[in-house]
């Protein structure tokens, strides 16, 4: 318990969580398989971001951002932390999303635990040319 303890307590990306008896552990999002978060839709900030590899922005820009084999497409609310989750993915860019107009527009937001707003899809028409 100390070791998984010490995981969820310096992971500096504050992957994990427990439960409030602390006897079950789970990621706090970016799951591959179906799980049930109980997240509560909100309302996000006007812009939010979402880092990408340059390899990816032909597709993104014909086809919309799409969550692939995850639940939900991950977006930072900072530049900054778009920039490192580009930087995994090769030359990075900085995509922009006009999330408080798609959310006008019906489409629901979820901000994880650890500050990672979620969302299923981001249509081509929501990305900020």
């Amino acid at each position: 318990m100390d070791v998984l303890k010490e995981i969820v307590n310096t992971d500096n990306k504050s992957r994990y969580t427990f439960d409030e008896n602390y006897t079950k552990i789970r990621a706090t999002q970016g799951h591959s398989v179906k799980v049930e978060l109980g997240y509560i839709p909100q309302k996000p900030p006007i812009i939010l971001y979402h880092g990408t590899g340059k390899k990816y922005i032909e597709s993104i820009l014909k086809d919309g951002i799409k969550k692939q084999s995850r639940n939900h497409v991950h977006l930072s609310g900072d530049k900054e932390t778009a920039l490192k989750v580009g930087q995994r993915h090769g030359v990075p860019i900085i995509v922009e999303i006009l999330s408080e107009e798609m959310y006008n527009n019906n489409y629901q937001f979820f901000l994880s635990e650890n500050g990672v707003w979620l969302t299923d899809y981001i249509p081509v028409e929501y990305i900020k040319k």
